[in-house]
């Protein structure tokens, strides 16, 4: 069914409304975010010597697999109708995944629609998938029965070649699904490096890409009218060229504003998806500052909702990349250059920092660490992604200097830690990123941070040089001693997850060891 049609079913079926910009509006029921302890993978000959089991990866056997399976033809055959859609992922042609996805809601089927790549009415004719997917939140797993936590699940069977998603509404299981999936085959298989991060392209065809977790800046940073955008969350990197694994965007919409995300605000139209949001007093216009529902509003939407795209989601192999921090310790400087071995180590890192108040029972900064900036859709073991990182960084052949620049950029404190410092002003991350693009740090001496062993420039354009050496911004240089070494230490301790697959250049990457 085209978008229009599930629109109006979804209408029809009482299970959504449109709001005053055109978009549908649904809530996802019970479950308004992912639910990562759900998510399985089953155990067979494909996965069991290469998948990196425990938390994150949860074996479930072939046969509870089957006889979910089971469940689900026996429900479906009890439906009066169901959606289906055919799509892809990797808008490339050499790495196209064909893709089946049926649904219980046509609503989940639009979701479908934006997020995946959309094929022609030709290539329709010879369409034959490579996966399929079953989202149908009516089929509930028995915890005494099939060994699951609850009734809730999504299960990835790599011999089948099959997501199965029950017990839940909420569409970004779908997303996620396929995203695990390709963060299994491309590297495996393929020699692909598969990515959470947004990219961007420069007037001059220089591409870019932004790492970041939640809070970090992400969206915003990547988000620049001066460059059209490839994705903003994930891609895959081969030997020629960067592209989007995904033909839509899932952003999230609380506090949205027009000022703040005029590209997000505007492709919230006709076709687009809000999920779980809140409505003003007229009951039509959204309320994006409403979180009554859940902090998790989100809006999907087909990419060609945002008018300053590449619209073949292609880039030339990356000239910048950005790991993005918020670190509330306001230590890390607010931006230094990595070498190869730093750019593995904080890509395996992935740190940023949740502050006070964000969460119940935080009174002080928390050092948060997710694996290559994705740790929850990561089937392999994290250092099979940094070493195929720094594969790509050897192999990168780009205009200039003939090599790639990997930049740290901390969003978050200067001055001291979060609740006496400040935050660092956005309009100097804007400039110390507009100066990495420019080439114009690569004319600048840099100074060594002697703790963290980074390379800190001693100048920027348009940036104060007062505010580029974390410690001289501190009123007590022991005071930023000490909280300087109280992070170098969590990164350390989070570091010996890695030291019994990670060699010795990479460990010594790292902060000084005490």
């Amino acid at each position: 069914m085209v978008p229009a049609a599930l629109v109006q079913r979804t209408i029809e079926l009482q299970q959504g409304k449109l709001s005053s910009n055109g978009a549908l509006v649904v809530n996802t029921g019970k479950f308004t975010g992912r639910s990562p302890k759900d998510r399985y993978i089953v155990d067979d000959n494909i996965t069991r010597d290469d998948v990196d089991w425990g938390d994150i990866n949860i074996p479930i056997s072939p046969d509870t697999y089957k006889d979910l399976y089971k469940k689900f033809e026996n429900y479906i055959a009890g439906l009066d109708e169901i959606y289906a859609r055919e799509s892809y992922a990797c808008a490339s042609n050499k790495y196209r995944l064909f893709i089946d996805v049926y649904t219980e809601y046509p609503w989940q089927n639009l979701f479908a629609h934006n997020m995946f790549l959309r094929l022609s009415e030709e290539e329709l004719k010879t369409f034959k998938a490579d996966w399929k997917i079953l989202a149908f939140p009516g089929v509930k797993a028995d915890p005494k029965l099939h060994g699951t936590r609850q009734e809730n699940f999504s299960i990835i069977n790599f011999t089948e070649k099959t997501i199965l998603i029950g017990g839940t509404a909420y569409t970004g299981e779908i997303k996620k699904g396929i995203f695990s999936v390709l963060n299994f085959v491309l590297p495996k298989v393929r020699n692909v490096l598969s990515m959470h991060c947004s990219a961007n392209v420069g007037a001059k065809s220089d591409t870019a890409l932004f790492f970041g977790l939640s809070g970090t800046g992400k969206t915003t940073l990547s988000n620049d009218p001066d460059r059209r955008l490839i994705g903003d969350d994930e891609h895959g990197w081969s030997t020629s060229n960067i592209y989007n694994l995904e033909g839509g965007c899932y952003a999230k919409t609380i506090d949205l504003s027009e000022s703040k995300e005029p590209q997000i605000y505007k492709a919230i139209k006709f076709g687009a998806m809000l999920e779980n949001i809140g409505f003003k007093q007229d009951e039509v216009t959204p309320n994006y500052e409403d979180i009554s529902i859940t902090q998790n509003t989100r809006v999907s939407y087909p990419i060609y909702h945002i008018d300053n795209i590449m619209y073949n989601s292609r880039g030339d192999v990356p000239k910048n990349i950005f790991f993005l921090t918020c670190d509330a310790f306001g230590v890390l400087p607010p931006i230094s250059k990595l070498t190869k071995e730093q750019a593995m180590y904080h890509f395996l890192s992935g740190y940023t920092a949740k502050i006070a108040g964000t969460e119940e029972g935080i009174t002080e900064p928390q050092a948060t660490f997710s694996s290559c900036f994705g740790a929850p859709f990561l089937p392999l073991h994290p250092t099979a992604y940094a070493e195929l990182l720094g594969k790509k960084l050897e192999e990168g052949v780009v205009t200039g200097d003939g090599k790639i620049n990997v930049w740290l950029i901390n969003t978050g404190w200067t001055g001291g830690k979060y609740g006496e410092g400040s935050r660092i002003e956005l309009s100097f991350t804007r400039a110390m990123i507009k100066a990495a693009l420019n080439g114009d740090l690569n004319k600048v001496e840099y100074n060594d941070d002697n703790l963290f062993r980074l390379n800190v420039p001693q100048e920027c354009p348009d940036v104060p040089n007062a505010i580029l050496n974390p410690r001289d911004t501190w009123r007590n240089g022991k005071d930023y001693d000490a909280m300087a070494e109280k992070l170098a230490g969590l990164f350390r301790e989070n570091f010996k997850n890695f030291e019994s697959k990670a060699d010795m250049s990479l460990q010594q990457a790292g902060p000084v060891v005490s």
